[in-house]
């Protein structure tokens, strides 16, 4: 993949973009959390109190993600070398919690508090609130579609889903037109049977529901927070790479890490063959980091440990002299000090 390429897909420009998705979704359900709250209090409703509930959750993280796209683009500093790509993890997290707290566990006490204590409606207040019901239907699926049209512009579900905020915005979106859907359900068949149980499990539905969307959102956020390695197709193209280089002999170990949406660290450590120089050593490690860089654009950070595997192990023999373990130890070849980034 070129380096255009990945610019298009996960750069600014494709910031910009989800940017633009995040705030139709935001605008979408202010507007559809003040009218659910409205009609919720006036209708007595606890399925529509639950989508009321979730949408005020879906805004607080729209504004999450707002920040996590603002601070992850912040260049590298002296306390923080490898950059803040990985804001975008932490304020995703923030907002599975959001889900979580706010959307999930209120639509549990709305459906347990309608169970216990019954609720009732006159046909107004269905009616009301099947129109708001209706109406959110129609902006959330409107907002879920602009997500899914970024998705596909930005390569398709495997590489769009990988940027946390769009990811957030697209489970928001499709659990969003799930829950209205669940709602306007119990709230349809709790006007034709009289029983609230009826609008009451829709209220738990929503409930799980968001429970089990925060809690796949959470868990990929906390995979990439603690030290996610890199997609395995790019990790398999360095390991190619490197065993492609004559100067190579094995390639011991490869530990990448990914350090935000479109960057990753790479170490490596690689035994070369015998008879280099410390020179030589030096250009061959600038040569192959910079192959790296050119073909996984990725890799912004990319650290070799090269090693003489020949004269490392003449120097572990019980023959070796003192001298020559510590003069191997120090050499540029086994230490990577001068072929290192």
């Amino acid at each position: 993949m070129s380096g255009t390429a990945v610019e298009e897909k996960s750069g600014p420009k494709a910031d910009r973009r989800t940017r633009v998705t995040v705030l139709v979704a935001l605008a979408a359900n202010l507007v559809i959390a003040v009218a659910k709250a409205v009609g919720g209090f006036l209708a007595g409703s606890p399925a529509l109190l639950s989508e009321a509930a979730h949408s005020v959750a879906d805004s607080m993280n729209e504004i999450f993600l707002l920040a996590a796209l603002r601070r992850s683009r912040r260049p590298a500093d002296r306390r923080h070398p490898f950059g803040y790509g990985k804001e975008r993890f932490f304020w995703s997290l923030l907002a599975a919690v959001g889900i979580f707290v706010m959307g999930g566990c209120f639509s549990f006490f709305q459906g347990v508090e309608a169970l216990r204590n019954g609720a009732d409606e006159e046909l107004g207040g269905y009616v009301a609130g099947l129109i708001v019901l209706g109406v959110a239907l129609l902006a959330e699926g409107g907002s879920l579609l602009r997500a899914l049209h970024q998705v596909r512009g930005q390569g398709g579900i495997a590489v769009g889903l990988r940027d946390p905020a769009l990811r957030t915005v697209v489970a928001e979106d499709g659990t969003a037109v799930l829950g209205v859907t669940l709602a306007m359900t119990g709230m349809a068949l709790h006007m034709v049977t009289g029983q609230v149980v009826w609008e009451a499990s829709a209220s738990l539905a929503i409930g799980a529901l968001l429970v089990y969307v925060a809690y796949r959102l959470g868990r990929e956020a906390r995979d990439q927070l603690i030290g996610e390695a890199a997609d395995p197709e790019a990790s398999g193209r360095i390991r190619a790479l490197l065993r492609a280089q004559p100067e190579i002999d094995s390639v011991e170990a490869l530990f990448t890490m990914k350090t935000g949406l479109d960057s990753a660290l790479v170490a490596a450590r690689v035994d070369l063959v015998p008879g280099l120089d410390s020179e030589r050593v030096e250009e061959v490690a600038v040569r192959i980091k910079r192959s790296i860089t050119h073909t996984v654009p990725e890799a912004s950070q990319v650290f070799l440990d090269v090693t003489d595997r020949l004269a490392r192990e003449a120097a572990q023999s019980p023959a070796a002299t003192p001298e020559s373990r510590a003069a191997t130890a120090e050499g540029p070849a086994a230490t990577g000090e001068r072929g290192g980034a």
